[in-house]
């Protein structure tokens, strides 16, 4: 069952908005630059992944990198894993994020309704040298780790560009992670130095981090130096952390430094350490490299996101996500960005749209669930803000259903490009996303990415148009990651990405091609449902479940059905149903209808269960593989990898479910 196709788009792209639009732009340069013909889209994509040598030198000259580019761009282009990008090339990435030592605002923070600040160029620039110059005095080189344990605040920025710019390895948790969580991911990558926040705010509330962050330095014996950034108190104590300094005292010796000397360093050099999930076991260490990074986002922010120099980047994400690497990296495209840490549900909902209204924001940058919750609660942000700069909205974090791309246009804004977006930590940024020169299809992510060989594999390895199956990409990207840490043979990295279609990236994502070249996900294909041997998307039946108004989320599993037999499952609906609603079986039979008419018999579920929670990762997913384990009596692995923990234990042992 797919999405039924629309009579039209919801939104069309006027001969103006094409003309300008960044890509536009990028195509005509490329065309006289490599004598090539790129009349649309699809010629220009095709030409992306046939002359990657061109599209990459495009990619590098378009977007001003800083640094020598070298004399070759790919090596070894056959081998996925094992090609070399710019195996020549020397660049630094925190350069790239420098280029401007003015008066003008490099970010703006709110932390909820209690704090805010603006940050300018000029001064980013001088914090990072302060920065850098510290952490070389502690002794940090070029590949020693820096981790942050931080709120999504401008002194992470420095942090990390201070790291970049002297060769070192960042990484980052969020603040709401658990002292084992912490340790599961920092205590692999041995940093030599914490920066950790005081506490944060949520909701309204306080929450402290010194007491954890004692006990997380206790267990990281690499650590040398822990600095301590000021947030929510005015006066620390911070006796009982182990190689503790507050921030002003770690750079007080170096205010005087005002230069930023940045270490030159191959293309292959490692910038970030990020982490899988951990929902089923220890999380993956993922490495990216510098200059991958960089082209990349370059490439998404400019071409596809049509970020220009003065624009207002935004984007609802904590540390503990790719979306905030991704969110950073617009300051090479001359950005202003916009940060925001706390709930997005302040003022019944309405922060983060007054923040958007008060800077003029041109990009907002969400998670689909985060449109399906205004929606529900019947916010109409187009009647309440001035959102007349706004020209672009995000959504990523799980796919996003048409009634959420009618209600942005409804309800928010009807002349704006809404590109959903989907990659991951994987590739810390896009397989598929949006274009401003494209029309936006209700329910459809617009196009592949410009370089990446995306297709859609059945299982076979055979390519279809039409039809779900495996989302792959066929040729090597300057994005994949250099591998894991502490997989000296590459074997997990292979393993993860290659085991499933030879020479092949397969990413996990359940989804379609559809008739306008846009993509469609289903899900994760590790959760994708098989009852009677036929494959299920669990975001189809997401879609028909939480159009009900007494329905908040759901989360859907199969169940092996007659237990211990592995041949067959049945499906399985949780439900979170809104204050006051019990389910009956009335309601439970309007699910079932409004889930066979829109569908197939198929994916009806066999057993409907009220739930009070739906339990999630730090960075907002539903963990279907995890209840599932719980709901199988097996155990889940990690987790310290959840937002909500406790929230497992009311699918343990349903007698429900036992019939």
């Amino acid at each position: 069952m797919s999405y039924p196709i629309a009579d039209r788009p919801l939104w069309v792209p006027d001969g103006g908005r094409i003309a300008a639009a960044n890509i536009t732009a990028f195509a005509r340069r490329a065309e006289s630059r490599w004598g090539r013909s790129l009349p649309a889209y699809d010629v220009l994509h095709a030409w992306s992944v046939n002359e990657p040598a061109e599209f990459w030198t495009s990619v590098w000259e378009s977007g001003e990198v800083r640094g020598q580019m070298g004399s070759v761009v790919l090596e070894d282009a056959e081998r996925m894993p094992g090609a070399r990008w710019f195996p020549g090339a020397r660049l630094n990435f925190a350069e790239n994020l420098l280029r401007s030592r003015d008066d003008s605002d490099a970010m703006v923070f709110w932390g909820e309704d209690r704090v805010k600040n603006r940050l300018s160029h000029g001064d980013l620039y001088r914090q990072v040298a302060h920065f850098a110059a510290a952490l070389q005095e502690q002794g940090v080189v070029a590949g020693d780790r820096v981790a942050a344990y931080m709120p999504n605040l401008p002194e992470t920025i420095v942090v990390m560009l201070a790291a970049a710019s002297i060769g070192a390895i960042f990484s980052s948790a969020s603040p709401d992670f658990g002292v084992q969580g912490v340790l599961d991911r920092f205590g692999q990558i041995e940093p030599k130095v914490l920066v950790a926040v005081d506490g944060y705010y949520y909701n309204g509330k306080i929450v402290d981090c010194l007491d954890r962050l004692a006990a997380i330095t206790d267990g990281l014996p690499s650590v040398k130096r822990v600095v301590v950034v000021p947030y929510v108190h005015a006066r620390h104590d911070i006796s009982h952390v182990h190689h503790a300094r507050m921030l002003v005292d770690f750079v007080k010796p170096f205010l005087a430094e005002t230069e930023i000397p940045f270490v030159q360093l191959p293309f292959a050099h490692p910038l970030f350490i990020m982490y899988s999930s951990g929902t089923t076991g220890v999380p993956k260490c993922i490495v990216h490299c510098a200059g991958g990074v960089l082209l990349q986002h370059l490439k998404e922010h400019r071409l596809h996101g049509d970020v220009k120099p003065g624009d207002k980047l935004f984007y609802f994400t904590t540390c503990g996500w790719m979306m905030w690497n991704w969110l950073v990296s617009g300051l090479a495209s001359g950005a202003t960005l916009l940060l925001y840490d706390g709930s997005p549900m302040i003022g019944n909902g309405s922060i983060l749209f007054d923040y958007a209204a008060a800077e003029g924001m041109t990009h907002f940058g969400t998670s689909a669930k985060f449109i399906d919750g205004i929606a529900k609660a019947g916010l109409r942000p187009r009647a309440t803000h001035d959102l007349s700069a706004l020209r672009a909205m995000f959504s990523t974090g799980s796919p996003l259903v048409p009634e959420g791309f009618e209600y942005v246009y409804r309800e928010i804004k009807s002349d704006i490009c809404l590109s959903s977006i989907s990659g991951g930590t994987d590739i810390v940024s896009c397989f598929v996303l949006g274009n401003p020169a494209l029309p936006v299809w209700p329910g459809e992510i617009q196009c592949k990415a410009l370089g990446m060989a995306v297709d859609v594999f059945d299982e076979s390895g055979a390519p279809v148009r039409g039809e779900k199956g495996e989302l792959v990409c066929t040729r090597p990207f300057p994005v994949m990651p250099l591998g894991f840490w502490n997989d000296a043979d590459g074997a997990k990295y292979r393993s993860a990405y290659f085991a499933r279609f030879e020479n092949v990236w397969c990413h996990g994502d359940f989804s379609e091609i559809t008739a306008h070249d846009g993509l469609i996900i289903y899900g994760r294909s590790d959760a994708t449902l098989n009852p009677g041997g036929v494959r299920i998307g669990t975001a189809e039946i997401y879609r028909q479940v939480e159009k009900l108004g007494e329905v908040v989320e759901s989360l859907v599993i199969g169940q092996q059905w007659p237990p211990g037999d592995a041949g067959d499952v049945r499906v399985v609906l949780f439900v979170k149903l809104r204050d006051g609603v019990a389910l009956d079986e009335a309601l439970a039979a309007r699910i079932r209808q409004t889930i066979r008419d829109n569908t197939t018999p198929r994916h009806v579920p066999a057993k409907i269960v009220q739930v009070t929670d739906i339990p999630r990762t730090k960075s907002g997913k539903i963990v279907e593989l995890a209840v599932r384990s719980v709901v199988h009596g097996e155990a889940v692995r990690n987790v310290e990898a959840l937002a909500n923990p406790d929230a497992l234990e009311q699918f343990r042992a349903r007698p429900e479910l036992q019939n």
